[in-house]
């Protein structure tokens, strides 16, 4: 049987372009990109080469990159070292219900050491208003982050509208846009974030690399100390291969930018279709309006999650619930609860499909097909 993989938001297989980079670096260059000799030379001509590519992805300048080791730790770094950093002038911070776990709680662990933490509530299709972002902001809030695009609904916030809100107040604005990025234009000036978080696996490239921008002008407070590596904003010998494999998979993300969102959209309404044409009824989780392309949540009345998981994976089909982030947990959505309350049983009934590299119109159809013989087969 034929697996077909739909969980491209969880992560995504490495492009083999990337894995010949890497593995081209990993033969070739084993130097420290810190050393002062040829070999160290070489990594760093690496490592530097990966940072314009990177900053030129988002329209910034390549002092503005540090390199981590994902998503996770950009979050971490951009909230953490921007608090510490911004202490005396303030203990507020803005943030919403439906962030990813590494940002929700990382503002929960500040809330810990005394910073106060307002959660925004999102509608029912997962968006926040930018009114709601000015009706908290305060003289003492040092610091604004909302995620650009949700990993289990697909929603894109206000981005732009809440950066021109910020614009002539000290707060900081970050935004996680490890889902977004790959997928939508960003530019870091029009937006009007401070600073933005990337992870390299969910655009095809490799786990463990990932990175974050920080504007020129902005100060944070190092999460990690030794070394004087990213400009003393991160300590620690790079991972030159892993950094080589990161640059592959964005030049190949942004020269397919647009095609795999007409290709993306495209697999939505054959999904759709079928799931129509043969009767299913289903009720579409997210903004429709303002969506990621790859990401489509559906929830199916009178059907179990775990049941349906179960019986999409025996058929060969791989889909989720929500974020790999919290697979195992007994606890449901806190996206989906924030948008339809604890009572909804759209907390217990939403599966997520996520489109990504080497997905087919035919494999579309078959999951459809599949979709439809599970959702009859627990229903009736």
């Amino acid at each position: 049987m034929n697996r077909i993989y739909l969980d491209h938001a969880a992560t995504s297989p490495v492009h083999p372009a990337v894995i010949d980079e890497m593995m081209t670096v990993m033969q070739g260059t084993f130097g420290n990109p810190s050393s002062i000799h040829s070999f160290g030379r070489e990594a760093r001509s690496i490592v530097d080469h990966s940072r314009s590519i990177a900053a030129a992805s988002i329209h910034a300048d390549h002092n503005e990159i540090i390199f981590t080791s994902g998503g996770t730790e950009a979050d971490n770094m951009a909230i953490i070292g921007a608090a510490m950093k911004n202490r005396e002038r303030g203990n507020h911070i803005i943030t919403t219900e439906i962030e990813h776990h590494a940002v929700l709680h990382t503002c929960q662990n500040l809330e810990k050491q005394g910073f106060e933490v307002t959660y925004l509530p999102v509608d029912e299709t997962g968006r926040i208003s930018v009114d709601a972002v000015k009706a908290v902001l305060r003289e003492d809030t040092i610091l604004v982050t909302i995620m650009f695009g949700n990993n289990e609904v697909g929603t894109i916030q206000p981005i732009s509208e809440i950066g021109h809100l910020l614009k002539d107040h000290q707060a900081l604005f970050h935004t996680d846009a490890v889902q977004a990025y790959g997928l939508q234009e960003l530019h870091v000036g029009e937006l009007g974030v401070d600073l933005l978080s990337v992870s390299g696996h969910k655009i095809n490239g490799p786990k463990g690399v990932g990175f974050l921008y920080c504007r020129k002008d902005v100060d944070i407070l190092p999460l990690a100390h030794g070394g004087e590596q990213e400009r003393k904003r991160r300590a620690g010998t790079e991972n030159v291969p892993g950094i080589a494999g990161l640059a592959k998979a964005i030049e190949i993300a942004s020269s397919s930018m647009e095609e795999k969102r007409t290709r993306y959209a495209g697999f939505k309404e054959i999904l759709k279709g079928n799931l129509d044409e043969s009767g299913i009824s289903y009720e579409e989780n997210g903004s429709l309006e303002h969506g990621l392309p790859h990401v489509l949540n559906l929830s199916f009345a009178g059907t179990d999650v775990e049941s349906m998981l179960v019986n999409f994976d025996m058929s060969g089909i791989a889909v989720s619930s929500g974020s790999a982030c919290t697979a195992g947990s007994i606890e449901p959505s806190h996206v989906l609860v924030a948008m339809f309350g604890g009572d909804s049983e759209k907390i217990r009934n939403s599966i997520r499909f996520s489109f990504g590299f080497g997905n087919t119109e035919e494999d579309i159809v078959r999951a459809a097909d599949e979709a439809v013989k599970i959702i009859h087969r627990l229903t009736t």
